[in-house]
């Protein structure tokens, strides 16, 4: 199989979340931790910074890789989803790993992977973990796929945790109420291992306290601690919040001996998508008229960039907007702004919400809106409408933002 054929096979014979939802959701780690056997372990011939939440993981863990590359250290970074390329998900200092190490991997193991019924995600993991091992990175940081306790990533022990927010997403997997998804992510604390928390939250700073205390873990929570105030080159108000995240985790990694200055993570903080490649996050598609596209989908996260799309300054807004479809619009339908024209459309996976149904919700909030047949379509239009001094914004979805950049 070519690299093509490789992903694709990746892709459709096994359960992913990505494309199936709930069915693809594994109840326990027992798979993952019988790949990692198979594989000798990879899991524990690197150092890593594990990274968990609702919201702003992925941003915290650009941004931690980042600092790092700029102390000089060989950085792995994991996250998921991917928007473009499967590669994404896995890289070393900004580079993505290669297809050819792709396709041996899949074909080395694949008999493996069919008799054990291993799960996309479980697979990635594996690939991951591997590449890292044999490329012998200095430090991964590795972001959660989904909760923490039961995601394949928590086989690692990392140098430090972080937990960065906790948000009502996932309910169908994680829980109903804040306490029960934060116990859930408060998984991946382990004995004696540092945890930084991004938010303190009423509802949840007791469930950390309790778990940090049970391990023996130093627990450091990022919002009350005084830090200098970095900039990013990562826009959103939002960010600063996961600044102060990444500069808590660097204290406690420069006390486990790794070498990083005031210099390199104001450098690194700067440097985020160059040093990364980073995609999706309050990114500037084009100036005239101006094009924001956010990988924000659940009611925190765009409860945040709604307040900012908000400040831009414009005759008119057009939103393109898109869901999958085990999303619930009641939860986030109340943030979306009535003064924008809507261009509603279903991202391309199965899991996508149909455009007819999202543009009937639409109708019953009298919010102006037109639903089309592809997120390619409603985008165009969006554009060929949109004066100079307009504001597009592309959203509601990572698979809506995907098929525009």
């Amino acid at each position: 199989m070519n690299y093509h054929d490789t992903v694709n096979w990746m892709f459709s014979q096994l359960p992913m979340y990505q494309n199936q939802g709930k069915s693809a959701y594994k109840v326990d780690i027992a798979n993952t931790l019988l790949l990692a056997n198979h594989l000798e372990n990879p899991e524990n011939k690197f150092k890593s910074i594990h990274v968990a939440g609702t919201n702003g993981k992925g941003s915290t863990s650009h941004m931690l890789a980042s600092v790092l590359q700029e102390a000089g250290y060989k950085v792995g970074l994991y996250t998921s989803p991917h928007l473009k390329d499967y590669r994404e998900r896995i890289k070393i200092n900004g580079k993505e790993i290669s297809k050819q190490f792709v396709i041996q991997f899949v074909k080395r193991n694949k008999s493996f992977f069919q008799l054990n019924a291993l799960s996309f995600f479980e697979m990635t993991v594996g690939l991951a973990f591997e590449y890292f091992a044999k490329q012998k990175v200095d430090i991964a940081i590795i972001e959660v796929g989904l909760g923490g306790r039961l995601d394949s990533t928590n086989i690692i022990t990392p140098e430090v945790s972080i937990i960065t927010n906790i948000g009502l997403d996932h309910t169908q997997f994680l829980g109903n109420t804040l306490q029960e998804i934060a116990k859930e992510k408060a998984g991946i604390i382990k004995s004696n291992i540092p945890v930084v928390i991004g938010e303190t939250q009423k509802e949840t700073e007791a469930v950390f306290q309790e778990v940090a205390q049970n391990n023996k873990a130093k627990i450091i929570f990022a919002d009350q601690s005084k830090t200098h105030a970095y900039k990013s080159d990562l826009k959103g108000k939002y960010q600063d919040k996961n600044i102060k995240t990444v500069t808590q985790a660097i204290k406690e990694i420069q006390l486990k001996g790794f070498n990083v200055s005031k210099e390199n993570i104001e450098k690194g903080l700067l440097n985020v998508v160059k040093n990364t490649g980073l995609l999706g996050r309050w990114q500037i598609v084009q100036k005239s008229p101006k094009v924001i596209c956010d990988t924000a989908h659940n009611r925190e996260g765009l409860k945040i960039v709604m307040s900012q799309l908000q400040n831009e300054i414009f005759d008119n807004l057009h939103i393109v907007f898109g869901v999958v479809n085990d999303k619930d619009l009641n939860t986030i339908i109340d943030l979306l702004p009535k003064n924008a024209n809507y261009y509603l459309c279903k991202p391309n996976i199965p899991r996508g919400l149909s455009e007819k149904k999202l543009e009937a919700c639409f109708k019953n909030k009298n919010l102006t809106c037109k639903s089309y047949n592809s997120v390619n379509e409603a985008y165009k239009t969006a554009i060929d409408k949109a004066k100079d001094k307009d504001v597009v914004y592309v959203g509601g979805s990572t698979f809506v933002v995907s098929e525009i950049i």
